[in-house]
């Protein structure tokens, strides 16, 4: 049985603040979480209902075997989870500032796991035939990812939904400014691309929403989601349609979270083949409920919870 979902990228342990408002080095108590980008989307996915798994690394060590356990308390299939030898599992802390202020503090030397993904160790077949195949940009940054998330989109040559995620984390490449030609071989491959202002830059050279999403339409995806802050979100397809919507009231607690939420909530609307403006709501409400809380992986909301607060408009 194909999955609904298999999403590609990182995985690692959040060590998140359980004060607010206090700078890192006068926290006294931490919340250990599941984190990563592609691994949350898949959480977020498999709390809306899907079936989904994701295909990243870790150490071989009991921060590893943690993941294991939460990814599978979580209903995300493990096995494409693969210990490295000789490399720690990462882990980030944060700080956390509300309403938007969280900066991040990655520790993922001498090299993270999760960009140790092999071509050659690829479930090529699942990959082709999943509902969605997720992507992001961090994969890009090093090699073997680069190669084997290359090879991955090439071998699914747009077969159902391909996402890239386009995840800009300037810290994770050697030389940032190589990044572009690898987006673009990136979109050739993918339908949908996903990212906010200073991704889509990053990814077309074009900042201004309308204009960056018609430049990732003519770089070959079918749908563009350009992710605009207090401004809401724009999607456009490559059939003229479009939809902009704003966000949904909430008071923040943790913002970091909400992206992923949204990405697990767009990949349920892309399945259940919504229009442009329902899959948009739907996901900024998702996003919106994660903000509203500390965490991010066991954040990610019920479709329960999503309707509670499309209904009340807001995120109470």
């Amino acid at each position: 049985m194909a999955y609904d979902l298999i999403t590609m990228g990182r995985i690692g342990v959040d060590l998140y603040p359980l004060q607010t408002g206090v700078p890192l080095p006068q926290v006294e108590t931490f919340g250990k979480f599941l984190g990563g980008s592609a691994t949350n989307v898949a959480v977020a996915a498999a709390r809306l209902g899907r079936r989904t798994a994701v295909i990243t690394r870790t150490g071989d060590d009991p921060f590893g075997r943690y993941l294991h356990e939460a990814l599978r308390g979580f209903g995300v299939d493990d096995r494409w989870v693969t210990p490295v030898p000789g490399l720690p599992t990462p882990v980030t802390f944060c700080e956390v500032f509300p309403p938007d202020d969280f900066p991040l503090y990655f520790y993922r030397q001498p090299k993270a796991p999760d960009l140790e993904i092999d071509a050659h160790e690829l479930d090529l077949d699942a990959i082709h035939e999943a509902g969605i195949f997720w992507v992001t940009g961090t994969g890009l940054s090093e090699e073997p990812s680069r190669t084997a998330t290359l090879a991955a989109l090439a071998h699914r040559a747009k077969s159902g939904t391909t996402v890239f995620d386009l995840d800009w984390r300037p810290m994770f490449w050697q030389d940032p400014a190589a990044a572009r030609p690898f987006y673009q071989e990136a979109l050739r491959h993918t339908t949908v691309a996903v990212g906010n202002l200073d991704e889509v830059e990053v990814a077309t050279g074009v900042r201004e929403p309308r204009k960056a999403a018609q430049a990732l339409l003519d770089a070959g995806v079918e749908i563009a989601v350009v992710k605009q802050g207090p401004k809401g979100v724009l999607a456009v397809n490559n059939k003229g349609e479009s939809a902009e919507v704003p966000p949904l009231p909430v008071n923040v607690l943790n913002g970091l979270g909400a992206g992923d939420a949204f990405g697990g909530s767009l990949c349920h609307g892309l399945l259940e083949g919504w229009d442009l403006e329902k899959i948009m709501r739907h996901a900024n409400a998702a996003g919106a409920i994660v903000a509203s809380r500390l965490e991010c992986s066991s954040a990610m909301p019920t479709p329960d919870e999503v309707q509670a607060a499309l209904t009340a408009g807001a995120v109470l």
